[in-house]
């Protein structure tokens, strides 16, 4: 056992430090044994006399625990037992929590006072690591009472608390049976979680993580029963319990328990037997295995892949030094810093020489992200190339947790949570709260479909395979595009909760809406080369859902849980619906142009469509006051003003984003590619018939699909931009080729009588968004004029005839498209020997029906 004055005796009080615990500048991690509950000593309190107190408390010490979880109020002795002894108490606070405590304002007002009274009595110990609010409520008390309602009486009680000692930290041991209930402002998420299978134990783990967010998860109980397992089985499941919760980046365990002896409802329970000890503190197999498990982390995948760590930096001289000084206190063993000035004009070029350890880049003009990103790839030694911003600060386990999520899960590319350093503004806070960060999205709680650029890593060989990052994309969108054509390989993208970063917000409104233009900007550019992740107004179509949407879902569009007959089920789980598509509607620039502008304009003239005109202003107005109310903003950072600006960032950034995309797909000139030169000529003499639709003639039969891949590959070298049918198309190409014009190429194989086969191609010519917006806007605004000066039926026909040249144009543009498209056709079909026919014709060679 450790003699006294080996022992370091609490004197700081634990803190939350993003996804972990801190006690100092020092990580604390939480390896903790449950205590409790016994039978009343001699002075009536719920625990061991003093002497048998000590003894436990010197055994849990040689376990190697830092933390002990009790059930009930601690007297001062043992308080102060502990804190001498470096114990850290998770306290269990005793009220009425499985009665129906909400039915009465007497019994809530009993709650919150039972509550109170324990907080002062605690106020500022050190020992005292957390107060845990409720454990394990029934899951019919909860579904009788509400779990929203039952989930803001805790929020109450945690306010509560905060008034009285700010620095108590708060939680509720929740269990799978009850994961629905969720309250809010929790300070960490306690989970107590009993399953033997490592496998079952990860995965549920990993989704309790996704519902946690950003806040620590601690496993507040695990375990197993020795009397039915037996000891060396009991060991083996506590091992692997503790193991699994560290890979999974909890913040820590608790043991349930640390003695056989352990009493309940007044009566000695001896049909259990999940202690560590016997009754008598006899060790069990399992203590030398947490022991064991407690002395240190569990081992590394080894060997370790070296890591390249790459900052691309433009003018960040504010934050760059906080940046690579966390970058340098990285738990890793065997990594590289790549700092990539992207041609800076501020101190940055400056600041990166007081780090001569940190191999700097630089550009001599700024060259965009994803330039000074594939510069960092080329100069990178590493297998595992590692991407975080000059705004944000590392974890200092960061690495080690992604690079175990690459191994473990292999994926080929991983990231981590991005959170609100405690250090930022209130603006920043609100900033937070508010549409249109960077967040991951995720499939499941393990793969993720989008990973935010400030924090995700890559094999080395997943960058190459797909090119590395697209120099096209100068300001955002390099990570969305380098995602989603890492999955367009098949490959798969991870996600590991433990692997944080610190990301600043943007500190002023002026900031946020730039920010939000150039997100506008990068959409254009996805638009153009996703064309199937986007909706016909150019809205991304996200497969998987967003973090945090649980959270801040609409108030009508809440997770569906599911109960289980008579809700029964041990797992009562929170399944997320769709995303609710009311809210992105009524706020769209389209909404406000289409529906907005026109009733305002013509209530000028007809007087009783005003009240209408108001409510369809009023009304996402209102819907963004109601979505301000629902994601949490941190209560130290959280002014009058938070929620107000909440709603209105959520008006404007839609509109923001919508016009910068807008404006950048109408200013982007579409490369125009052209057929080669041998076939421009040949391409303009197509007739509208012959080149609306083409036919080819085979002697032996030709797979359809083959013909469509030399399609494509003839496409790609005369960089044309396409997408393909994903499933859900009438087409099987959409070829983009012009700013006025695209076509969709429609293909059939048809068998001929006589065994040899025709592939017919038509190709129909659509408008662009560009050529929409310029036809019915022209069109919009001379009907708007015309009826506001009440122009005569024989000024009509300036406006009909303006609108007829315009849409000769437009036809003209797409002919020529077409045209052209046909010239690549009949040169594929060539070099493929097929023999173009009249597409009228049905006939059985070539010579009947010569193109």
């Amino acid at each position: 056992m450790p003699r006294m004055t080996d022992l370091v005796p609490c004197r700081e009080r634990v803190q939350v430090d993003g996804k972990f615990f801190r006690v100092g500048p020092a990580r604390f991690r939480v390896r903790g044994v449950t205590y409790g509950t016994f039978g009343p000593n001699k002075s009536g309190e719920p625990f061991p006399e003093l002497a048998q107190v000590e003894r436990d408390f010197a055994r849990m010490r040689d376990l190697g625990a830092n933390t002990v979880r009790i059930y009930h109020l601690p007297p001062r002795w043992l308080l102060e037992l502990a804190g001498a002894q470096g114990l850290r108490l998770l306290v269990g606070l005793t009220w009425a929590s499985h009665s129906c405590f909400l039915d009465s304002r007497v019994s809530r007002r009993e709650g919150r006072t039972a509550v109170t009274s324990a907080i002062r009595s605690l106020a500022g110990h050190p020992a005292v690591m957390a107060v845990v609010l409720g454990n394990e409520m029934p899951p019919d008390l909860v579904r009788w009472l509400g779990a929203a309602r039952v989930g803001s009486f805790l929020d109450e009680l945690v306010f509560a608390a905060h008034e009285i000692d700010p620095g108590c930290l708060c939680t509720y041991a929740n269990f799978p049976t009850t994961e629905f209930l969720q309250p809010r402002y929790l300070d960490f998420v306690t989970f107590n979680v009993f399953l033997h299978d490592p496998a079952a134990l990860g995965n549920y783990l990993a989704r309790v993580q996704f519902h946690a967010d950003g806040k620590p998860l601690l496993l507040g109980e695990c375990g197993a029963d020795s009397l039915r397992e037996g000891q060396q089985r009991q060991a083996e499941i506590v091992a692997s319990n503790l193991s699994v919760a560290a890979r999974a980046g909890l913040a820590g365990a608790v043991v349930f328990s640390f003695t056989d002896d352990w009493v309940r409802g007044g009566r000695r329970v001896d049909d259990w037997e999940m202690g560590l000890t016997t009754v008598t503190r006899e060790p069990k197999t399992a203590f030398n295995e947490v022991r064991e498990n407690f002395s240190a982390p569990p081992p590394m995948p080894q060997p370790l892949p070296r890591v390249s760590v790459v900052v691309a930096a433009y003018n960040a001289a504010a934050t760059l030094r906080a940046c690579l000084e966390s970058l340098l206190r990285l738990n890793y063993p065997d990594y590289e810093i790549l700092l990539i000035d992207d041609g800076s004009t501020d101190d940055t070029t400056r600041l990166s020489a007081d780090f001569p350890q940190i191999r700097t880049l630089r550009h001599k003009t700024n060259l965009g992200l994803s330039t000074a990103r594939n510069l960092g790839i080329r100069a990178a030694t590493g297998d595992v190339i590692a991407f975080t911003d000059a705004d944000c600060r590392a974890d200092p386990d960061w690495l080690r947790y992604l690079v175990l999520g690459l191994i473990e899960h292999r994926v080929a590319g991983i990231g981590g949570p991005n959170l609100l350093p405690p250090d930022d503004s209130p603006v920043a806070a609100a900033v937070m709260a508010s549409p249109g960060g960077p967040t991951h999205v995720m499939f499941d709680e393990r793969h993720a479909e989008h990973l935010p650029g400030c924090n995700m890593a890559f094999w080395r060989w997943a960058l190459e395979g797909v090119g590395s990052f697209d120099p096209v994309f100068h300001r955002a969108g390099d990570d969305v595009d380098i995602c989603w054509r890492i999955l367009r390989q098949g490959w798969q993208l991870g996600f590991s909760p433990g692997g944080f970063v610190w990301h600043h917000r943007r500190s002023s409104v002026r900031d946020y809406l730039r920010q939000q233009s150039g997100y506008g900007e990068a959409e254009a550019l996805l638009v153009a080369k996703h064309p199937e992740r986007f909706n016909a107004i150019g809205g991304a179509q996200w497969k998987g859902r967003i973090a945090g949407q649980t959270r801040g879902s609409a108030p009508w569009n809440r997770p569906v849980i599911y109960r289980g007959i008579f809700a029964t089920a041990m797992f009562q789980s929170l399944y997320t619906p769709a995303a609710d598509g009311l809210l992105p509607l009524l706020t769209s620039l389209e909404y406000h142009v289409a529906i907005v502008l026109p009733l305002w304009v013509l209530s000028f003239t007809a007087h009783w469509l005003w009240p209408v005109a108001l409510a369809a202003l009023l009304l996402p107005a209102l819907l963004c006051c109601v979505m301000a109310g629902q994601p949490v903003i941190p209560r130290d950072r959280c002014r009058w003003w938070s929620r107000p600006l909440v709603a209105i960032l959520h008006f404007l950034q839609p509109l923001v984003r919508s016009a910068s995309r807008y404006q950048a797909r109408l200013n982007l000139r579409a490369e125009e590619p052209r057929a080669p030169d041998s076939l421009e000529a040949s391409a303009l003499a197509f007739s509208d018939a012959s080149a609306g639709e083409r036919a080819y003639w085979a002697s032996d039969w030709r797979d359809r699909q083959e013909w469509i891949a030399r399609i494509q590959t003839a496409l790609g070298n005369h960089c044309w931009n396409y997408r393909d049918d994903a499933g859900w198309s009438n087409f099987d190409l959409e070829i983009f080729g012009s700013r006025w014009a695209r076509i969709e190429l429609v293909t059939v194989a048809e068998a001929n009588h006589d065994g040899s086969q025709t592939l017919r191609a038509r190709l129909i010519r659509r408008w662009t968004l560009t050529a929409q917006t310029f036809f019915f806007g022209t069109l919009a605004t001379v009907l708007l004029i015309a009826g506001l000066f009440h122009v005569n039926w024989r000024g009509a026909w300036v406006p009909f005839a303006t609108q007829l040249a315009i849409a000769l144009f437009l036809r003209r543009e797409g002919r020529i498209l077409q045209c052209r498209l046909s010239a690549v056709l009949d040169q594929v079909s060539r070099d493929w020997k097929l023999t173009p026919i009249r597409p009228s014709t049905t006939g059985s060679g070539p010579g009947r029906a010569p193109a």
